[in-house]
């Protein structure tokens, strides 16, 4: 018998906690449910918190939670609209916007400050169908972890028919190396040895390959590298094979 009130109780609890927070979702905004900035990614953990206590816990006192989820709504609307008229606050509360690519050249030290490793930008320009750094003017990483990317002018989407010239590169570029570790398997693929990596280092007057933070190597044997250290200077080998 126990069991079974307990039971009705917590029915009770969700059919009238779920429609409060939907009311609370919508009002504070359609941003809140698709960009989730950081501040936003908080309220919705407390949230989740509040509600999941007020199910699990019988103990609970309901309108406590009724009320926690409306004080929270309306705190996070206070919020974003402080964030919206004052600058200072929105830079406290969540991220700004951060250069990781520039002139198709890996911005090093923005990278570490956000905690992003290449991989983790090589998989978002997959995403954007982007398979070549040197393609990118720039790129930035927004406040809420999306990658916005623009490419460089003759980079620029076209059809090969359209220019009525004939497609010489497939636009796939193969990182080989990455924070100066050598890829010996993308070499391979490729058909280059390590010496005439070596030799085309040497043309582009590069000694040491721990100071590389990105190479690539396009299927024409043309190299495209960003130097750790070095924040303005980018290097571009000349392509070795016509296809």
């Amino acid at each position: 018998m126990e069991l079974a009130k307990e039971l009705i109780i917590l029915f009770f609890r969700i059919i009238t906690i779920l429609p409060l927070i939907l009311i609370a979702t919508l009002l504070m905004g359609k941003r809140s449910i698709a960009e989730l900035p950081v501040f936003d990614f908080l309220v919705v953990i407390i949230l989740g918190a509040v509600v999941g206590a007020d199910i699990a816990d019988p103990n609970v006192p309901h309108i406590h939670t009724g009320v926690a989820i409306i004080l929270i709504g309306l705190f996070q609307i206070l919020v974003a609209k402080w964030k919206i008229s004052n600058r200072k606050i929105r830079r406290l509360i969540t991220f700004e916007p951060t250069l990781v690519i520039s002139e198709g050249k890996f911005i090093v030290e923005n990278l570490r400050q956000i905690r992003y490793s290449i991989d983790n930008i090589l998989q978002m320009l997959r995403e954007k169908e982007i398979f070549d750094v040197s393609e990118v003017e720039l790129a930035i990483i927004e406040g809420n972890g999306n990658l916005s990317v623009h490419r460089k002018p003759k980079k620029a989407n076209v059809k090969i028919e359209d220019l009525g010239v004939a497609k010489v590169s497939s636009g796939l570029a193969y990182p080989v190396i990455i924070e100066g570790k050598v890829y010996e398997e993308v070499l391979t693929k490729l058909n280059v040895t390590e010496a005439w990596l070596q030799q085309e280092l040497n043309i582009l007057n590069v000694e040491d390959v721990k100071s590389i933070f990105f190479a690539s190597i396009t299927e024409e044997q043309q190299l495209h590298i960003s130097l750790v250290e070095d924040k303005n200077k980018l290097l571009i080998s000349k392509p070795s094979i016509l296809s």
